[in-house]
């Protein structure tokens, strides 16, 4: 398996590339396991990650996010155990940390040497993380559906179609706690595709967060964008998201006029 990864990388040309590449072939990996354990019949894929390797989206993405969509059937503790089993029959070295809330839980994945095995650090001790995150407890509403994975290895994977990851984005954007460069680049993404977000997801997420804000629907999603965006220091998101794009030049793109253009066409 590490050999892959060699090859896979030797053509990059920075070390900020290659370490973001090793991370998305891992995830690749965690995906390829979930699938063949039969997980995502249980779970679906959510989240700026699905976004970047189901559609293509040009920014490298950290963790991996899912939704509990069958908890009657689902364990936590049994996909730990499996995900933990298959790396280390893939030679891999790490070190599994979960973490169980009320409603969010989460396993960070540490890769023990593999970053000095690979030549990508001379310190012996530095980790490659991945964190995964379930939420046990999604707004009602999401609609989901089934791709194809076709890199290296080629697996089934179900998750949120694209209203309804739009849905997901847009309470990120604008109902999270934190601003984050990302989110606006991944709103951008979708404005620019002209999909339309699940209304009913996005209010039920809304609903679960921000009691007693007014519903958004078709007739009044873009006044409800204009009034939001306003609020944004376009200058930190810019600076935020860079070091996580494809081409860093496009976080130029993320700036309100060009964000108003896209609201006037959608």
């Amino acid at each position: 398996m590490k050999e892959i990864i060699q090859k896979r990388l030797a053509s990059l040309a920075s070390r900020e590339e290659k370490v973001h590449r090793l991370r998305e072939f891992l995830q690749l990996v965690v995906l390829q396991i979930l699938s063949e354990g039969g997980y995502f019949q249980k779970i679906a894929f959510v989240g700026e990650t699905a976004l970047r390797l189901l559609f293509q989206l040009q920014r490298y993405s950290q963790d991996l996010d899912f939704c509990v969509t069958q908890p009657d059937t689902y364990e936590f503790e049994k996909m730990k155990k499996s995900i933990a089993l298959n790396f280390e029959k893939l030679g891999f070295d790490l070190y599994l940390k979960p973490k169980c809330e009320k409603v969010i839980q989460s396993l960070y994945i540490r890769f023990e040497n593999l970053l000095y095995d690979l030549d990508l650090s001379p310190l012996q001790d530095e980790r490659l993380s991945i964190r995964i995150e379930i939420d046990s407890n999604p707004p009602k509403g999401w609609k989901c559906e089934m791709s194809l994975i076709n890199d290296v290895f080629i697996f089934p994977v179900w998750h949120f179609d694209l209203p309804s990851l739009f849905a997901t984005k847009i309470h990120a954007c604008f109902f999270r706690k934190f601003r984050k460069g990302r989110d606006y680049y991944d709103l951008l993404w979708y404005l620019s595709k002209k999909i339309q977000p699940n209304f009913e997801l996005l209010n039920n997420a809304i609903q679960q967060t921000a009691k007693g804000v007014h519903l958004v629907g078709s007739e009044n999603f873009k006044e409800f964008l204009y009034e939001h965006l306003q609020q944004i220091d376009f200058s930190f998101i810019q600076r935020d998201v860079s070091p996580f794009l494809v081409s860093p030049r496009e976080a130029e793109l993320l700036n309100k006029n060009l964000f108003y253009d896209l609201l006037r066409k959608f």
